[in-house]
């Protein structure tokens, strides 16, 4: 029971620090995507994104996964596979880490022209994250539908 504990822990740390990084790295962008940033200011956004991508949030959804999958098929574990709150959650947890996908590639295009989309788009792409992350929530210490 000590180490199903332990790595849950660990799985919160994950999450913690993924979601950090999911709700940092958009707001990051909008003032990267600023039309009048000098070429220094805009250097310095392209540092701080590969840096919080590569050191925090890749590390973090990795562990997430990895620390979550040792506790779905963990034998103390009491999910019910077909329960449709465990299904949603999975669903969400899989689109965010699409979004982390497309935040890679925001990134990438970002450092190629700041122009790439606007700062308001970036803006109501920073709330997509938030709300996975309240859904999951919700699904996993709720259990609606179970």
């Amino acid at each position: 029971m000590t180490f199903y504990l332990y790595i849950k822990a660990l799985h919160i740390i994950s999450v913690m620090s993924w979601m950090a990084g999911m709700l940092y790295l958009p707001r990051i962008f909008v003032y990267h995507a600023n039309r009048k940033n000098s070429k220094e200011a805009n250097n310095n956004f392209v540092i701080m994104e590969k840096r919080l991508l590569r050191y925090i949030m890749n590390p973090a959804m990795v562990l997430t996964w990895v620390f979550g999958l040792i506790l779905v098929f963990h034998p103390f574990s009491d999910i019910d596979f077909i329960a449709i709150w465990f299904v949603i959650k999975i669903i969400l947890v899989l689109a965010m880490s699409c979004l982390h996908g497309y935040f890679s590639y925001c990134r990438r295009k970002l450092q190629q022209d700041n122009a790439f989309y606007s700062q308001r788009y970036f803006k109501y792409l920073n709330e997509a994250p938030t709300i996975l992350m309240i859904v999951i929530v919700l699904m996993v210490v709720v259990r609606p539908f179970n």
